[in-house]
């Protein structure tokens, strides 16, 4: 009777090890994806050189179609364009008569792109990363400095 006691136990404790390691393989393959956000995520980026300038577009994959958006907002014009999961930013273009200006803006090629615009105390961040291929805007950060 013990040693059937025993049995279950130790069948029970395996099972548990079993379901915790599947459990913790899953949520980091799926954490690591929604991070990226991206298709590719940051680490292929690294790997790929990407983040330091060595890789160009010309060393891209060649016969990949080259899908270009202009997302227009209150700030001026951000234009993107895709080559497969490579996003490019193209041009960042203030609304000057509005009082905007660009602050940064990243060309790419990487997993995502971003151009931050400014009005005063105002700023508005926009990244960009390509969906199938196709401009998707990820995250749009409207900020505004706290006056003294």
């Amino acid at each position: 009777m013990v040693r059937k006691k025993w049995a279950w136990a130790l069948a029970w404790l395996a099972g548990v090890l079993v379901l915790v390691t599947v459990g913790v393989v899953t949520v980091s393959n799926v954490g690591a994806s929604i991070r990226g956000r991206g298709p590719l995520g940051n680490e292929v980026i690294r790997n790929a050189e990407l983040a330091d300038g060595s890789l160009r577009p010309s060393d891209l994959p060649t016969g990949v179609a080259r899908v270009q958006k202009e997302i227009a907002e209150e700030f001026g014009t951000f234009v993107v364009a895709c080559e497969g999961v490579y996003a490019f930013g193209v041009e960042a273009r203030p609304d000057t008569a509005a009082g905007w200006r660009v602050v940064s803006f990243e060309p790419g090629p990487d997993d995502d792109v971003d151009a931050v615009f400014s009005n005063g105390a105002r700023s508005i961040e926009i990244e960009v990363f390509c969906n199938r291929g196709k401009p998707t805007i990820s995250d749009l950060e409207f900020n505004e400095l706290l006056e003294d």
